[in-house]
């Protein structure tokens, strides 16, 4: 089952799309372990909204890289490069097929096909500056400055706006100047999860959690960090926190969080097609389909 070059397993998909359910199947066939390679659920005390994997799915199956920092310790991508190789390395040293798993687009290509950005660590007053300037002030500068960042970063994604003006303003190059691609020696078959009815889902996943906890979660977490996160900002806690601090009721931050979430899988969606090109499952049979596939690459 072993080759020279270590066989990896990669699934990948939009939120919602059910990689947690498919991938705790397709772990339990194959008896090995995941790798979560999601940039919200590398942080504790934020379960419900990042629907991370439950306790019951954690002890069916063994994942790494969750609950791996705090929330007031923000890991950058370099960062989790570097922590999730080095568990993979672990993995394929113990004789497992290393299985990551996520929808984390940046982070998972960081890992799989070896991208390096520059290691600078976050510029608090910088950030500053440019969270007061707003969005689209923000966007032109970038656009003066770094074109080439404006065709590969979404207009409202304002983290990676400040993070690429921020690398600008402190090194004088452009973040996409300064990546380099070193890819690792290994054997990669992508797989990629889709759904006809992703909207129905992102829809209920989005009322359960705010029927079920994502409210009082926040609470907990502002409690227990504060309020001024940056994580605190992402989509479902921005509107948790709104209903807790704005009076904002549940069914419009139900509404809001749909639509973010709608338009955020569509976006994730243009990123696997364009930068990773997955083999896509059939829908009729997920877990049979899977299974073929991965045999079929395996040998």
């Amino acid at each position: 089952m072993f080759s020279s070059q270590p066989n990896v397993i990669v699934l990948v998909g939009p939120t919602a799309s059910g990689k947690t359910e498919l991938a705790i199947q397709i772990a339990n066939y194959f008896k090995t372990h995941i790798h979560n390679i999601d940039s919200r659920q590398i942080y504790k005390s934020m379960d419900i909204g990042t629907a991370k994997p439950s306790i019951k799915q954690q002890k069916e199956i063994k994942h790494f890289l969750l609950d791996i920092a705090e929330p007031t310790n923000p890991i950058n991508v370099k960062k989790f490069q570097e922590i999730a190789q080095c568990s993979i390395k672990k993995e394929i040293k113990n004789k497992k097929i290393p299985f990551l798993v996520g929808g984390s687009g940046l982070y998972m290509n960081s890992i799989i096909k070896g991208f390096f950005a520059p290691d600078l660590p976050p510029q608090i007053n910088l950030r500053a500056q440019f969270e007061e300037l707003g969005q689209e002030k923000c966007w032109d500068l970038l656009k003066s400055c770094d074109p080439v960042s404006t065709k590969k970063i979404n207009f409202l994604d304002k983290v990676r706006t400040i993070r690429a003006l921020e690398v600008f303003y402190i090194t004088g190059k452009s973040i996409s100047a300064q990546k380099v691609q070193n890819p690792p020696s290994w054997r990669i078959l992508e797989l990629g999860l889709d759904r006809e009815d992703l909207k129905i889902r992102i829809n209920e996943r989005t009322k359960n959690m705010f029927l079920h906890g994502i409210i009082e979660e926040t609470k907990n977490i502002i409690s227990k960090y504060g309020s001024d996160l940056n994580i605190l900002e992402t989509i479902g806690y921005k509107e948790a926190k709104d209903v807790l601090t704005q009076n904002l009721s549940i069914d419009k931050a139900i509404e809001l969080t749909t639509t973010k979430t709608i338009q955020f899988a569509k976006r994730q969606k243009t990123w696997f097609r364009n930068k990773n090109n997955p083999i896509w499952l059939n829908n009729k049979n997920l877990l049979k389909d899977a299974i073929i596939k991965i045999e079929s690459f395996l040998g």
